[in-house]
């Protein structure tokens, strides 16, 4: 069977690896024949690729992916599922972002255009599929973000240290001032205490993080984007991952946390809860709460046989979203037809 998966193929310029090229590949292992569209820098040449892709492979896929999210990119998913409706193409946004519930709220109409139209939409978390089924839609599926669990080595921390990792894009929506923040407060009774924050720039969060971290005093390590082999072997130097975002779905890099074994601390946003559990797999805290985030640290750095319980029934948890699983899911939804 072929395919046209639509989405930002941009690892090559130092952003972070998305769906297209994760899920993509996994898809072609399963016997898939897989184009795509796009790795075009500028947003309006990707756009003319992604649609031109549309127009070329017409007859050729079966169905195509888009992935669809809740920033400016949302736009290309419009354009081009309107195109694969004009063309009799079956089309399925994968949906991505924490904010998608607001851009069906403030744009109702469109939203319907792409999604009510769609084969099916795919939602990586409950909480999507909860949003988008409240709304109306009926053709929404759950088939949640995998990981390939065999590669993460997990470490069990037999004692832990106040070494903090943050690992995500440097964007307003992730809040990584928080990130600082937290640190500044936990050295009061950890003077020890560390924090590595990695990831690559996305709105000029990066400086303004730095410039904050330097106003206030504190030594960040930033590492920039890395490999995920390199931040990998980075958390085993490392003790307690912190996720501080304003918004999210199902975060890959909290997932792959909990596959290595470092205790989680977290914003309790969007669809967080869906794939933490407070005090069962992670410590939850409300959103921007400084406070609350360096007591949890402190709570796990003072009982640390809760950490590692926490620790062990998160990648007990994760190991459930192991691509052998979730691929079947996949085959499913495309039927997969040899050819």
């Amino acid at each position: 069977m072929k395919l046209l998966y639509l989405g930002n193929q941009l690892s090559k310029y130092g952003f972070n690896k998305t769906t297209i090229e994760t899920l993509g590949f996994q898809l072609e292992q399963e016997g898939f024949h897989v184009y795509y569209a796009s790795n075009k820098k500028s947003f309006p040449f990707r756009m003319l690729d992604m649609m031109w892709s549309v127009v070329l492979y017409r007859k050729q896929v079966s169905y195509i992916l888009i992935d669809t999210y809740s920033t400016k990119a949302f736009w290309y998913a419009f354009v081009c599922s309107q195109l694969a409706r004009v063309l009799n193409i079956k089309y399925i946004p994968i949906l991505h972002g924490g904010d998608l519930p607001n851009r069906l709220k403030n744009n109702s109409e469109l939203c319907r255009m792409v999604f009510a139209n769609a084969y099916k939409n795919v939602a990586p978390s409950g909480y999507l599929k909860q949003a988008f089924e409240s709304t109306g839609f009926k053709n929404v599926i759950h088939i949640p973000n995998s990981i390939e669990i065999d590669k993460y080595e997990f470490k069990a921390r037999t004692e832990l240290t106040p070494k903090l990792l943050w690992v995500r894009a440097f964007a307003s929506i992730y809040n990584p001032k928080m990130a600082v923040k937290v640190l500044f407060e936990l050295q009061r009774k950890y003077p020890n205490a560390t924090l590595t924050m990695v990831g690559p720039d996305k709105d000029g969060s990066l400086q303004t993080t730095k410039a904050f971290a330097e106003s206030i005093g504190v030594a960040v390590n930033f590492t920039g984007q890395l490999a995920k082999e390199d931040w990998w072997q980075l958390a085993s130097e490392h003790d307690i991952f912190i996720n501080t975002t304003h918004f999210d779905n199902t975060p890959v890099s909290v997932m792959e946390a909990m596959a290595l074994g470092l205790p989680v601390v977290s914003t309790n946003v969007g669809g967080i809860p869906y794939l933490l559990t407070d005090k069962e797999n992670a410590l939850l805290v409300n959103d921007n709460d400084v406070v609350a985030m360096t007591t949890a640290i402190c709570s796990l750095l003072d009982n640390q046989e809760k950490a590692k319980a926490l620790a062990l029934n998160a990648r007990n948890f994760i190991e459930q979203m192991d691509w052998n699983v979730v691929k079947e899911e996949w085959k499913g939804v495309l039927k997969l037809e040899r050819g």
